[in-house]
């Protein structure tokens, strides 16, 4: 078993920005700095649970789930409160995100957005606090403020900012909570809670590097439907871990799926929702191999989903024809799915952490067009870190995106503007045209100001945004502020 090693700064940042760490949610992927110059504490407790699962929908080292335990703080050792914690069994740690987005030239408005959360996330390891072997709790909430920069540009399709999502502005959102128990010496681990879907499915922490939420850190179309909804809203269920070998695993999950555009409420907490009689199945098998003498470490993942729930065509009446020109009721189809294959690949070692280097990614993504208005999604990308021009602290990457939208939904739109309807939403949000597809490019830059804390500078070039011609293309630019107290 390895060492368990500690969450970095990019990592904790973007838990809090775009989701959370591990498989909690969306994390930002470590920088390239020596994991051992960032550790606080290594218990005995960690490494008897080191778990290689990045495959698995979590950071690639860890305990079964990991946690922001490890990262250096902004205010140390809160005077030895987080030394007694730990001491503990109890992980705790909270972090601040701001965010701020301007498109300098096309969309729907020209405008700028400031949005951010608090967040605090809580990771008990029972084992070490009380002696219940090989079983964890996990905890989080967040604060969320600002105003979404994706209505004011005009484009729900692909969200240029991350921090801005299914929660708005809330006091306190209940993004999950949920237990792990670990059998057979941590070869199979069972989850039950609510949970993020997309923490553990179709997870991918490298491109949250980026700003743009489209792939962080799992993938749209998949995390914008019901049975598939990603950070920070959770589905009811539990996900079963298979770990074969010490580089390949298997995963499969069952979840409730809510008819509700929000699990548990705007907040979170409702858990007991009304209409949770359906279910989504889903499944992914992965190869996490490390190449050569300098260990280049990969992730590759295929992976599908069933949601056994009914949802209205989006075309069709029940004869098949336009429901806008009939006026008749939406056929209604059993069985929604989304499959993908993703993966990432170091290229060039830079240092000794687990993304201290030169990493591709890249992967495809595929929803059923009937039901989902976004029938496929690719991208690939790069991100350096900053040891090559003696910055091991920070990081810079680029990326292109190409989303199609269905064939059905760009049926329904044509209808709508023959009949002289308004355009209806779909799981993007408000439609300003008919929509066929979308390209984006993005760069961005991450600079390490002092201890847990990073400022990053990003820009993107939104090709028909919205995927349809009705507003010019879009560049936009931003930046971000993450400190981990």
């Amino acid at each position: 078993m390895k060492t368990r090693r500690p969450m970095h700064r990019k990592k904790l940042a973007g838990f809090f920005l775009c989701a959370a760490l591990g498989i909690v949610g969306p994390g930002r992927q470590a920088l390239a700095q020596s994991e051992t110059s960032q550790n606080l504490a290594t218990p005995e407790s960690y490494k008897s649970r080191a778990f290689a699962m990045e495959g698995m929908g979590t950071f690639a080292v860890g305990p079964l789930v990991p946690s922001l335990y490890g990262n250096p703080h902004l205010f140390g050792d809160w005077g030895g409160a987080q030394t007694w914690l730990t001491k503990h069994g109890m992980y705790l740690n909270v972090a601040l995100n701001e965010e701020y987005m301007a498109n300098v030239t096309g969309g729907r408005t020209r405008d700028n957005v400031l949005a951010g959360q608090v967040a605090a996330e809580l990771d008990v390891d029972w084992q070490q606090l009380a002696g219940v072997k090989g079983l964890w709790t996990h905890l989080l909430v967040i604060n969320g403020h600002g105003r979404s920069f994706s209505h004011t540009l005009g484009d729900s399709v692909t969200n240029p900012e991350q921090i801005y999502g299914a929660r708005g502005n809330v006091v306190a959102h209940l993004v999950s909570m949920y237990a792990d128990k670990s059998f057979l010496n941590d070869r199979i681990i069972l989850s039950l809670g609510d949970i993020p879907t997309g923490s553990f499915f179709a997870f991918d922490y490298v491109a949250c590097s980026f700003m743009n939420v489209s792939v962080c850190s799992n993938f749209a179309p998949g995390k914008y439907v019901p049975g598939g909804r990603d950070w920070p809203s959770g589905n009811l269920g539990g996900v079963l871990r298979l770990r074969p070998t010490e580089q390949t695993y298997i995963m499969g999950g069952v979840f409730a799926v809510s008819p509700h555009s929000y699990n548990g409420g705007i907040s979170g907490w409702a858990l007991a929702q009304s209409g949770l009689g359906k279910v989504s199945s889903q499944i992914e098998i992965g190869w996490m191999p490390s190449f050569g003498k300098n260990k280049l470490r990969g992730n590759y993942k295929l992976g599908a989903w069933y949601d056994n729930s009914r949802y209205p065509n989006l075309y069709e009446d029940v004869n098949g024809n336009s429901f806008q020109a009939t006026g008749l009721g939406r056929r209604y189809e059993a069985g929604m799915t989304s499959a993908w294959f993703m993966f990432d690949q170091m290229l060039v070692r830079n240092g000794p952490g687990v993304t201290d280097g030169l990493i591709l990614i890249g992967g495809v993504g595929y929803a059923q067009g009937n039901l989902v208005a976004m029938r496929d999604h690719e991208w690939i990308g790069i991100v350096d870190s900053g040891t090559p021009w003696h910055r091991s602290g920070d990081q810079a990457g680029i990326m292109f995106q190409h989303m199609d939208m269905s064939h059905t939904v760009t049926l329904q739109q044509e209808s709508s503007l023959a009949l002289g309807l308004p355009y209806l939403d779909n799981q993007w949000g408000p439609v300003y045209g008919v929509q066929h597809w979308e390209n984006v490019y993005e760069a961005f830059y991450s600079t390490h100001l002092m201890r847990g804390t990073t400022l990053q500078a990003d820009f993107q070039y939104l090709q028909r945004p919205g995927a349809t011609t009705t507003f010019k293309d879009a560049a936009v630019i931003g930046g971000q502020l993450t400190s981990n107290f």
